[in-house]
């Protein structure tokens, strides 16, 4: 799971991004407005979670921003301020969920799993398409219930083209999704093409029929209609 925590208070910050981290969540921050817009414009998470009180506004304003552009985000609001208005502005904008601070840590991961499982997942915690099984919570992908030796990149790549069935996804799409801030540090895109490769024919090896494609010069995409 990768998410987009927005929340001006460092501690915090450090504290939400500390645990998830030692969960397995991909966890990017920012701490105002100007820099989150500029992250939902250009990357993708599989949840935001957004404080109302941020320096240079209302966090309830990036609510649009990101269903527009992250179609396939839950939101999920925190926030110290305890009112009813407050919470019924934020699920009316859009927002899945609503966590009023202080909140235990253990409290905030449950949430997001199960937005997770009920928007990406269908409701249930393993991922399933045809022969192929992917369970996010034990880092786990099968074919006709025979396990996959994946790498944790292989494996978060697998599960990324299958919340994003028939959709191209380009490689910059793709180099975000997996590192995140730290992409300003590579070279090159290049490895993405190993990674998919060694992907690809870890799944067609234990028989499953090769539903990743190459869509030339733009990226790759799981095709649902592949042929063996």
């Amino acid at each position: 799971m990768k998410i987009l925590l927005i929340e001006d208070q460092l501690e915090l910050s450090e504290n939400i991004t500390e645990f998830l981290s030692s969960v397995g969540v991909f966890c990017e921050t920012c701490d105002n407005c100007f820099d989150a817009q500029d992250k939902i414009l250009v990357n993708s998470y599989d949840s935001v979670v957004l404080d109302i009180m941020l320096p240079d506004g209302s966090g309830l304003n990036l609510i649009d921003l990101i269903k527009k552009n992250q179609a396939n985000s839950n939101i999920l609001i925190i926030s110290a301020k305890n009112s009813l208005g407050d919470k019924i502005e934020g699920l009316e904008l859009g927002a899945d969920d609503y966590l009023t601070k202080p909140f235990h840590l253990a409290e905030l991961h449950a949430r997001l799993k199960a937005l997770y499982r009920r928007n990406q997942l269908g409701g249930s915690d393993v991922l399933t398409f045809n022969e192929i099984q992917v369970n996010p919570e034990n880092l786990q992908a099968s074919i006709n219930q025979t396990l996959l030796d994946l790498t944790k990149k292989e494996f978060d790549l697998l599960l990324f083209f299958m919340t994003n069935k028939d959709r191209v996804l380009g490689r910059q799409a793709i180099v975000q999704h997996l590192w995140g801030d730290y992409t300003d540090d590579l070279a090159n895109f290049d490895f993405v093409y190993q990674h998919i490769k060694n992907l690809r024919k870890k799944i067609c090896r234990a028989g499953a029929r090769d539903y990743i494609e190459t869509v030339y010069g733009i990226g790759y995409k799981f095709n649902t209609s592949a042929e063996k």
